[in-house]
Order: structure tokens, then sequence, then C-alpha cells
């Protein structure tokens, strides 16, 4: 009895004892507690979380498009998983399809049929429910299924978003039947209902896999992507599969390691440089404006290789050589402590353009699993195209493929080859759920925001490794430099007035956002104490919880 005893009691020093979630809207927390306390596990609860989002935020993410899903596996030695659902070309696509006359055409992949890529979202909840949860899918998409149903009230993100794409909305009738109030913004308080929705998640809960990448939903789906000049076709549908990849890993200082997105995600590769970087500087015991210039630095390096990445089943990544102490250290060594380094003077690797809304969300159950998971339609409201009859609001990831790899884009990015349309490719991106594990602490992070996902997840980092409340990670002050365009944008007031001054003083270039941007979601389990915090970004709408 006294070995079981001592046995259980060290099987619990490995478990946090509680639950906690952190996500970008209040229904989609209370849809993960919701399903815990039905039995299932942080892998139902995503299920739960990513598809109430998905109803809730439309803006964010759905259905109709994909993400990312960094998964961690309780036990002695945790496993760490990486569920690849980002969504693929269509077969038809080639590195032509948006060019006319020879010129590139942005709007085609911007809105309408022509911009979405096939989706990945309904296949990682089939496919997380199916491998690691212990609910079946219909309990775990039960929350979201009420949702869509029954209406959810419109807040002030939703407005906000709608604003910024009212015009693509009301070019689509199904789009703005659904997401406007005759034509314009709904008020406040307002409910948005979503039965056709509803009946898709139904098919999904139901019949699995096939509920969307076949039967009636897809016929739906094939039918009005069609007619409205999309070129999916049914082996699209059918061909679809999450890609398990290795998570990229990165062993930093003080027994800590990060467990970040690999490719086709650039943003684990940009948050390794950069953490690994650091370590060579003296950022710790710098002032303000001299710890911003190093992290500045950082990135500007990280952000100039990431533009060598691409989808790995298509291009071969450099990811090792990138991490390797020789390349970090010839970086560290151009790092000039005094003055910004001109991008123009380090070699162009490429990049490329990405939209500036996603969502996330994190969650840990009491066992020890773990997801953080970013997810995403793009641009806000995707491509502002609903397919007739089904609810999906469709994505336009296409353009984040490199549409032009000889130019730049509207935001001086250059194109990249690795980065080109090609059928069945999958475009990169910046989305980076993030963990830090150390044998006395497990951290979380990630957050929507387009190529900004990596500073922003970085400042968050530096806050959690410089012992901050973990209010403090969500919440501080943002700035970000991506090598191209060589400028620091930062949020209003996000650099005291001497900070400033010191920045220009060593040449760099620094231009206010206008607005603040990005909504982080975070939590932390310190395992000497089994302390379990979660916090959410206070520019957002969202919710953090902590339970038994």
């Amino acid at each position: 009895m006294l070995l079981v005893l001592l046995a259980l009691g060290v099987q619990a020093a490995g478990q946090p004892g509680r639950a906690a979630i952190a996500s970008a809207h209040p229904a989609a927390t209370v849809a993960g507690q919701e399903t815990l306390a039905r039995g299932g596990n942080a892998f139902d609860a995503a299920v739960a979380i990513a598809a109430a989002l998905a109803v809730v935020e439309p803006y964010g993410s759905g259905l109709g498009g994909g993400g990312f899903f960094l998964l961690r596996e309780a036990g002695e030695r945790p496993t760490y998983r990486f569920l690849d659902a980002r969504e693929r070309a269509p077969l038809a696509a080639h590195p032509d399809l948006y060019r006319r006359d020879g010129e590139v055409q942005p709007a085609l992949s911007l809105n309408g049929a022509l911009a979405a890529a096939i989706p990945g979202l309904p296949a990682a909840l089939v496919e997380l429910a199916q491998r690691f949860g212990r609910l079946p899918l219909r309990d775990s998409l039960a929350p979201a299924i009420r949702l869509a149903r029954d209406g959810v009230a419109i807040d002030r993100v939703y407005r906000e978003r709608a604003g910024w794409r009212l015009a693509a909305l009301r070019d689509d009738p199904e789009s703005a039947r659904i997401f406007l109030d005759e034509g314009e913004i709904p008020e406040e308080l307002s409910l948005l209902r979503q039965p056709e929705l509803a009946r898709t998640l139904e098919h999904l809960a139901r019949d699995g896999h096939d509920g969307f990448y076949a039967g009636d939903t897809a016929a739906r789906l094939l039918s009005g992507v069609r007619a409205a000049g999309g070129i999916w076709s049914q082996r699209d549908l059918d061909d679809y599969r999450v890609v398990e990849r290795q998570p990229l890993r990165v062993t930093l200082a003080d027994e800590r390691e990060l467990i970040s997105a690999p490719p086709p995600s650039a943003g684990g590769l940009a948050l390794g440089q950069s953490l690994l970087l650091l370590q060579r500087l003296p950022w710790r015991q710098a002032d303000a404006a001299q710890r911003s210039h190093f992290v500045v630095e950082a990135l500007r390096r990280a952000y100039r290789d990431r533009g060598l990445l691409g989808d790995p089943d298509f291009v071969a990544n450099p990811t090792a050589q990138l991490l390797a102490p020789a390349h970090l250290a010839r970086l560290a060594a151009s790092i000039d402590a005094e003055r910004a380094t001109p991008s123009s003077s380090l070699p162009p690797a490429g990049d490329w353009h990405e939209g500036d809304h996603t969502t996330h969300f994190t969650v840990l159950d009491a066992a020890g699993n773990a997801v953080a998971a970013t997810l995403s339609i793009n641009l806000p409201f995707g491509a502002a195209f609903t397919v007739p009859g089904t609810g999906v609001l469709l994505n336009d990831e296409m353009d984040d493929f490199a549409a032009d790899v000889q130019g730049a884009n509207a935001y001086g990015l250059a194109g990249s080859q690795a980065n080109a349309i090609a059928a069945g490719k999958r475009p990169l991106s910046s989305m980076s759920p993030t963990f830090l594990e150390s044998p006395h602490a497990f951290a979380s992070f990630g957050t929507p925001g387009g190529s900004r996902i990596p500073s922003m997840v970085l400042l968050a980092i530096l806050e959690y490794l410089d012992g901050q409340p973990i209010a403090r990670w969500p919440a501080v002050p943002r700035y970000h430099h991506q090598f191209r365009p060589d400028v620091i944008e930062h949020e209003p007031g996000a650099f005291a007035p001497q900070q400033l001054a010191a920045l220009a003083a060593r040449g760099h270039r620094l231009k206010a956002v206008g607005r603040q941007y990005g909504n982080q979601q975070v939590l932390l389990w310190d395992k000497r104490d089994k302390r379990v915090e979660a916090a959410s970004d206070p520019r957002g709408i969202g919710t953090a919880v902590t339970f038994p």
C-alpha cells in the first residue's frame, strides 16, 4: 500500500491538478469549460473551442479556413506533436493563377471564390477527436452547433472587423445576408444566427471527415465555388488530410526548451533564432531603448532568413542550418550595439505578404495535456465569400503565396520562389503556437496578427523570461520589425519620448501604427507549487479561466 501511495504521489507531482483556458471570445472559453466538465481532455476542449471560434469569430477563423495545432501529451516524458491543418492550393492552381495580361491582379487573391484554398479546420477537428480525445465528436461540437443555431451577440470587435471588409461583404449576396443587416454593419448586441452553418457542423459531427469533404456538404461547396469562378474539384476535397509534422524544438538557457511551429510556418524559426541571438546579447541588463534595439536587430535578421522557407512537402527547408551555432554567431557578430543595421546591407532572402487577423487559444487540462492553436481565414472575413446553403465563409489564404516572385507586394516585401503557388501546396504562414517548457514550468503562447505574430510572441516570452507576472505577457506594448520595409512599427504609447529619441539616434526609422494590434492568449503551469494561471490580451474581448 505504501508503494502505491508513493507512486500516486509521484504521478500527481507531474500533473497541474487544475485546468486553464484562454481564448479570444468568452463563448469559446465557456465551450471549452463545458467540454472538460463532461469528462473531456484538453484535446476535446480544443475541438470545442476551435469550433466555437469558427461560429462567433467569422472574421478570424472558420470551417472555411485552417490552422496549426501544437499538442502536449502528458506523461513522465511529455510528447509534443504538431498538426498542420493549413489550407492547400487547389490542384488546378498554377504560378500565373492571378496574372492577367502579364500583370498580377491582387484583388483576385483577396476576394471571392478564386482566392480560397482547400479548408483544413474541419479535418483537424475530426483528427483531434478521433486520435487524442475522450469524447465523441458530436459532444465536443455541441456548443458550436448551439451557438450557430441560437445566435451570438454582435460585439465591438465584430463591428470593427466588418467595417474593414464592408465593401467586400456587400459584394457577395450570401455574406451580406448573413453577416450584415440590410447591407450595413449590425448593431452591437444584435444576434448573429447561422442556421446553415449549424447544419454543416451537424453533418461533421455525424459523419466525421466525410461530413464536410464528401456528401451533401461537399456537393454544395463545389457547386457554389465553381459557380462563382473558383477552381475546386472533388479530388481536392478527397485528398485533403491533416499532416503531422515534427515540432520545431530549440534548446535555450536555464534548462528551457522552445517548442513551436515548423514549416510551413516561418514563425517558429523566427522565434528560435531571435531567442538564441538575444542569449548572445546583454538584453537583460540593458535599459529600455537598448533592449528594444537588440530585439529589433534580432528580428531583422530572423525575418530576413525566414524568406527561405516554404511547404516542406515541396521545398527543402534549411532549418537546421539557420539555427546552427556558426550561423547564429555570424548574425550576432553583425549586430552593432550602438547603430541600426540597414536592411539593405543584408542580402535578401525573400519574404511574403500575409493578412493581419487570425485567432488563437490555449488550453491545459488537470493531467497536463495541452493545446496551443492558431487558426485563420487570412484577412478579416476571409475571401468575403460564403458558399450558399452551407454557411461556410471561405478563406483567402491563396494570397499568402508569392503571386509575383520577381516583384514586391504593397508592403514592400519581396517574393520568394520557395513560396510560389503550386498545385496542392500549403502557403507559408507566420502562425506560431508555442510552448516553453523546463523541469520547473510550462508556458504557452500565441496570437493572431499576420507577419507581426512572431514579434508579438517574442515580446511576451521576454516578459516571461524576465519574471514578469502573467497578466503582463499579453499586455506588453508592441513593436515590430520584419527586415523589409526597414522600419520599426509600434503601437501608440509603446515607447516613451526618450526611447523614441534614443532609437532614432541609433539610426532606426519608426512608424506609429495608429492602433493596437494582436490578441494574445497565454497560460502558465508552475510545476514547483502546482500553480496554474492564464491570461487573455486586454486589447480583445477574450477571457481566461482556471478551474479544478
